[in-house]
């Protein structure tokens, strides 16, 4: 099972600012606590920046994970990108990609990491997508099987996998969670404010 931190984004809507290092409440980094989520549930966890964010680069990568920059401008480029990349593990047989690909995003910094740890185990049993959801509405992470692989490589667009979600929802596994952190993402500076329990 690989994880996959999307990173690139431009977060325009935040400001000028660099929205994935400003603080949360508990102190840590937005980007760093999605990141922290992320690898605590799927320790072999890839993340894409964009070759300028540097300062991020470096605190996701003391975090442990493996970093790939992307030049691309959509979200379906950069998920490609990592999926790509994630071809430099999958043929080792200590760290086979067999189970798939949970993906993540790195301003959702509130999921709890046992969520996440039940999707990859979704996948891991044999489900084809895997999608949590919170009072009725889907949220983040999805999980992929690795049958999916040719067609996250092909992504194209700011759609991400969206497109793939729809030609596959009738094997979608909807997972319901008593967690609000999978749809409360940050976008604008006042979304810092707001309770995420």
């Amino acid at each position: 099972m690989i994880g996959i931190l999307l990173a690139a984004g431009f977060s325009r809507r935040f400001g000028s600012s660099n929205k994935l290092l400003q603080t949360l409440p508990d102190g840590r980094q937005i980007g760093l606590a999605a990141a922290e989520n992320l690898i605590q549930a799927v320790p072999l966890t890839i993340t894409v920046l964009r070759p300028d964010n540097k300062e991020l680069a470096e605190l996701l990568q003391n975090a442990g994970l493996e970093i790939v920059f992307c030049h691309a401008q959509e979200m379906a480029d950069s998920l490609s990108t990592a999926i790509r990349y994630s071809a430099n593990f999958t043929d080792n047989s200590s760290n086979k990609a067999s189970g798939g690909y949970v993906i993540a995003l790195a301003d959702m910094p509130y999921i709890n990491p046992l969520t996440i740890s039940t999707v990859a185990q979704e996948i891991s049993a044999g489900a084809a997508i895997a999608v949590p959801t919170y009072q009725g509405q889907r949220g983040h992470p999805v999980g992929f099987s690795v049958r999916f692989r040719n067609e996250l490589e092909q992504l194209s667009g700011d759609e991400g996998a969206r497109s793939i979600l729809k030609r596959h929802a009738d094997e979608i596994k909807l997972l319901a969670c008593d967690d609000a952190g999978i749809l409360a993402d940050i976008d604008t500076p006042a979304d810092l404010a707001k309770p995420h329990s």
